[in-house]
């Protein structure tokens, strides 16, 4: 019989009438599916009636269930009682549902809940197209549903926490709180396990038989798995398992294991990192790039590398990151190598030893919006990247400069303000091995004050907008080569100093049209080394001496400027037409300054004529008539030395800008669309009115552009000399024209261009965050691939897919093959001496050809025009084997011919799983 609905949700239920209620009965039924995660049993009661629901939710509320009424006595004696009450039965809201209907039967003993049948407790949760409830033999089966139209659907889905299982079928015994599971699917870390037959063996622990173990997205046909005979997984922890061999496409491998582990963490644990190998002709054989990862905390790891070669050789590498949300991310990095070419007692035997430190730290903004620190190190041997044999510098190489930054800065808000900052810088040569620091650079400044701004209102006028301002800046610089570096050494021709700086400015209209600005501005330099020169009349030659102690020398200057804007607009269309061009706009913004600059001579001494015994006057005197005995004991300074002659110059400068309004080629737009001709156009020079000869310098001409909708851009510069040559090559004092010349000398030029061009159905990629770039970023090189990439494939982060076309999605085949292609041309032409040559003329490209959806080449290579020859060039080949990444890298010629092949699992947890075969170069030392 069946009962009508309950007009409420909730049911409050009585334990001592759980027998003699029928209705009540039910609840208490459908609860036992849950049974296996309460940790305890209950009595199912053996008596009943038959109750229907048809489109239901019944409720059991927790806070529903009401114990027995008890008597005073018995509620003194519980309360005195020494025994702890045990919980209440029920800790969660029971819910269950089914579409169709949900049915007791008294006779079977049987709950039965059929279509869209679900049951929660908890964080517990059961889906299923039937579930049936045995309180006889205290089992719960959940099945789907099979009919002749759509086959076997509602499969069950099991979720307890984060943990989700679909099988086809499970059954659940309340009792002993196991399980059997068929045909299931259950996602553990980034794969996905496929067992035939599950053994629940309590919440913790599972036993599974003749499953599979991939990290394939194609469940139905993963195209590789493991075959886990007999297996134990613990949710969340780990997988352990017998005997495993490695499946492609449901072909066994030879790849095979006689007992496997796979870890399931959700977080980040230390672990082994499983070495590259290969071999090297002058090396031998080697592991590259193996070691341990060590899971420090949440906020920092250490991975700790290594490389071994057989005839010695050895290389180290610690690489630390470290982030704290809303506070500062960043990377330390420590790399060693000691390589050893040929074999000992052969005569070309070398041993060398190189190292490289690099350390990147970035602040958050939102830290602390008044001070920050920042740290960009790169510093180390100068044959580093050009001897270095591991493949992660293989795209760095070609760097021929190391540099470093590490700052402070900080602002102390008021009015005015002030600011301070500390800098540590470091330049670095890898050709001349020369090496620059600044150890370090201390900056200061009070902000600009306005002594005679109006309490309210605009300033206005030239008083009104008298300001000045205070600058302090300190350096001790460094200047050393590789042998010195990080010793003692380096530190003996250390110079320390100070600069002041006070400048007093203002600026004003003048003519409504003209804007005039005049400064002048007072220095003041503290500096701890000075020199005395001397002359040695025997030696013939000058010796300085190095005199320690506090010395300091002071300047002034003033300047003015006058400056304007001219605008010009050149119209094209007439009333009744519609030209392509339609108008250009030209904008000219000439300026004048004017500067001056005092002779301070009084800071410039003679130097002392010594070893002068035996000469005689007439000798003495001709050493001081063709010796330049004058100097000044600042000269070598860090500030450099006072203006000894008096300066008073013009300079003159004038800046284009064009741009143009043409026909859009949009039939629907309603205005014309801007372009840009020139971006600028630049011409200065200036003249020297208290210069006795060569009062003109020379004309510099800069400009740039760009075509293509932006997509290309040109940059051009040149510079013009009015003045001609002598017989010897030398600038002399005769214009060039009046030498029977041109009015211009061209003294140097250069040209650079950079394209970046795409099919239509391609796309420019930026490839900035690319692991590769960031890596020659990171190592001083440039932020593309015109120099090649990292060739580090095992070491790849490949969590990134790369879109798929709308063809490919179809399944239909795309006819047509996206492309990009980079290129950057530079040309520099030298004649100032009449060299009259090309110095250095060179094409680099690089570009991608997607072959197909799967398929792409990677390319980076160049020529020299000049040399008539190819330039470094790099071959990349990748396949997308969906679950797996197969790459190819090939350096064709050059002394560091070489190719590296890379295939292995995408997933990181099972990267390791990988295959790389590498040639290396004989790299000469």
């Amino acid at each position: 019989m069946a009962f009508q609905k309950p007009s409420h949700t909730f049911t409050k239920i009585h334990l001592k009438a759980l027998h003699t209620n029928n209705f009540k009965i039910l609840f208490a039924l459908s609860f036992t599916v849950f049974i296996n995660t309460l940790s305890f049993a209950q009595d199912i009661p053996k008596k009943g009636k038959t109750i229907e629901r048809s489109k239901e939710t019944l409720t059991i509320n927790a806070d529903s269930i009401i114990a027995p009424e008890l008597s005073e006595k018995s509620q003194d004696t519980t309360l005195t009682d020494s025994v702890k009450p045990k919980k209440e039965l029920l800790e969660h809201t029971v819910k269950y549902h089914a579409t169709d209907y949900t049915r007791f039967n008294k006779t079977e003993h049987k709950l039965y809940l059929h279509n869209e049948a679900t049951i929660d407790y908890g964080d517990m949760n059961i889906a299923a197209g039937t579930i049936v409830i045995d309180y006889t033999n205290n089992t719960v089966h959940a099945k789907g549903i099979t009919d002749t139209i759509n086959g076997y659907t509602q499969k069950p889905v099991f979720t307890q926490g984060s943990n989700v299982v679909e099988p086809d079928s499970i059954i659940f015994n309340t009792k002993t709180k196991k399980a059997l599971i068929y045909n299931s699917q259950t996602e553990q870390g980034e794969g996905t396990v496929i067992a035939k037959v599950t053994k629940k063996q309590n919440d913790s622990v599972y036993f599974l038989k003749e499953a599979k173990y991939t990290t394939a997205e194609d469940l139905d046909d993963p195209e590789y798995y493991f075959r886990l005979r007999k297996a134990k997984i613990v949710p969340g922890k780990k997988i352990v398992t017998g005997f495993t061999n490695l499946y492609i496409y449901d072909v066994p491998t030879p790849v095979a294991l006689p007992f496997g582990f796979f870890p399931q963490s959700e977080k980040q644990t230390s672990g082994l990192i499983i070495p590259s190998f290969g071999e090297q002709n002058n090396r031998g054989y080697f592991l590259q790039n193996g070691g341990y990862y060590f899971a420090i905390s949440d906020y920092v790891d250490l991975a700790v590398l290594g490389d071994y070669y057989t005839n010695g050789s050895y290389g180290m590498r610690l690489e630390s990151t470290y982030a704290k949300r809303y506070k500062f991310r960043g990377n330390v990095g420590f790399r060693y190598e000691n390589l050893i070419t040929s074999e000992r007692g052969f005569p070309d035997y070398a041993r060398n030893t190189i190292y490289n430190i690099r350390w990147s730290h970035s602040q958050d903004s939102k830290a602390s919006p008044n001070s920050r620190f920042s740290a960009s190190v790169n510093l180390g041997s100068s044959k580093y990247y050009r001897n270095s044999i591991n493949q992660i510098n293989s795209g760095s190489f070609l760097n021929n400069t190391l540099a470093s930054s590490v700052s402070y800065s900080k602002t102390f808000l008021g009015e005015p303000s002030v600011n301070f900052s500390l800098t540590a810088t470091h330049s670095q040569n890898t050709n001349t091995e020369t090496i620059n620091m600044t150890l370090p650079t201390f900056q200061g400044s009070v902000g600009r004050i306005y002594p005679f701004v109006p309490k309210t209102g605009s300033k206005k006028g030239i008083f009104q907008n008298i300001n000045l301002q205070y600058s302090v800046r300190g350096e001790n610089r460094i200047s050393t080569t590789d042998e010195f570096f990080f010793k003692s050494e380096m530190f003996d021709d250390a110079r320390a100093g100070f600069q002041h700086s006070i400048p007093l400015s203002t600026n004003f209209k003048l003519f409504k049209y003209f804007s005039v600005s005049a400064s002048t501005n007072y220095n003041e330099v503290w500096t701890f080394k000075t020199e005395k020169q001397t002359y040695n009349a025997f030696e013939k030659q000058k010796e300085t001496e190095t005199l320690n102690g506090f010395d300091a020398f002071r300047t002034y200057n003033f300047s003015t400027s006058l400056g304007t804007t001219v605008y010009g607009m050149f119209n094209f269309e007439k009333e009744g037409t519609d030209r392509k061009i339609k108008a250009i706009r030209h904008v000219v913004r000439p300026s004048i300054s004017y500067n001056i600059n005092p002779a301070f001579d009084k800071y410039y001494e003679t130097a002392e004529v010594v070893n002068a015994d035996g000469l005689t006057q007439g000798e003495l005197d001709a050493i001081y008539e063709n010796v330049n005995l004058e100097y000044s004991r600042f000269q070598n300074g860090i500030f450099g030395s006072p203006n000894k002659n008096f300066s008073s110059s013009m300079g003159i400068s004038v800046s284009n800008n064009l741009e143009a309004k043409v026909r859009d080629k949009d039939s629907t737009a309603t205005e014309a669309k801007k372009i840009i001709l020139l971006n600028n156009l630049n011409f200065s020079t200036s003249y020297n009115f208290a210069g006795d000869s060569l009062q003109w310098s020379p004309v510099r001409m800069s400009g740039g552009t760009q075509f293509f909708n932006n997509k290309m851009s040109v940059n051009f510069g040149a510079t013009l000399d009015p003045y001609a040559l002598d017989n010897n090559n030398n600038r002399i004092d005769k214009f060039n024209f009046d030498n029977g010349g041109s009015l211009f000398r061209l003294t140097s030029a250069n040209l650079t261009t950079s394209w970046s061009i795409s099919s239509k159905n391609g796309k420019s990629k930026d490839k900035s965050n690319d692991r590769g770039i960031q890596e020659n970023i990171r190592s001083g090189g440039r932020d593309d691939d015109m120099f090649g990439v990292s060739e580090d494939f095992a070491n790849q982060q490949f969590s990134e897919e790369g879109e798929e076309s709308d063809d490919a999605e179809n399944g239909l085949y795309s006819y047509s093959i996206p492309w990009s292609l980079r290129i950057a041309y530079a040309v520099n032409y030298s004649n100032s001496r009449r060299e009259n040559q090309i110095s250095s003329h060179s094409l680099m490209f690089s570009g991608d050809v997607k072959l197909s959806d799967k398929w792409s080449i990677g390319y980076s290579s160049g020529y020299d025009l000049k040399n008539a020859g190819f330039t470094y060039t790099q071959l990349r080949f990748e396949r997308d084997l969906k679950s797996w990444r197969m790459n190819f890298s090939w350096i064709p010629f050059s002394d560091r011919t070489s190719w590296n092949f890379f295939i292995g699992i995408k997933s990181s947890m099972l990267k390791d799983l990988k295959y790389e075969k590498r040639r290396q170069p004989d790299i000469q030392l």
